[in-house]
């Protein structure tokens, strides 16, 4: 059963009641790295949990499924080149959640990239509890989704 998300802006990503917030160096330029998070189709092959990516709305939204059938309809709230790539989810699948946003901020390190992902959201208090949980699984997750990404732009 599909439903409606309350819409965010990206003001939500520092005032969500639940916020995990991740950074991770790679060797990659940042123009490479921003390249890769607009490229949505490309997700599929380097963050392991996404299983279907595509473009929507004349590229301003975004259709994400992940492993276990999870499905996310986003809207792009922020697009600028090299320093910044964030999305709400405006309709999915998933119980207990009202909102959620993600950001992801780049930064030039000497010639590589400092990349901080931040998800926030809100929902019931058993979802709530469940993010709790979650955390190490999302930190396990984004480090591994760096390690391919930064291979993928190596090759």
């Amino acid at each position: 059963m599909a439903r409606r998300l309350r819409p965010v802006g990206l003001d939500f990503v520092e005032a969500a009641p639940v916020r995990h917030v991740f950074v991770r160096e790679l060797a990659a330029p940042v123009e490479a790295v921003y390249c890769a998070l607009e490229d949505v189709p490309g997700w599929a092959a380097w963050f392991p949990q996404v299983t279907a990516a595509r473009p929507v709305d004349g590229g301003a939204g975004r259709d994400i499924t992940l492993t276990g059938g999870v499905r996310f309809r986003e809207s792009i709230v922020a697009a600028t080149a090299s320093e910044v790539y964030a999305y709400r989810v405006d309709v999915t699948n998933l119980p207990g959640v009202r909102a959620i946003a993600e950001e992801w901020r780049l930064a030039p390190v000497g010639t590589g990239t400092r990349l901080r992902w931040t998800f926030a959201t809100d929902g019931t208090a058993p979802y709530r509890l469940a993010l709790k949980v979650a955390r190490g699984g999302q930190a396990r997750a984004f480090r591994d989704a760096v390690r391919a990404l930064e291979r993928r732009l190596a090759a």
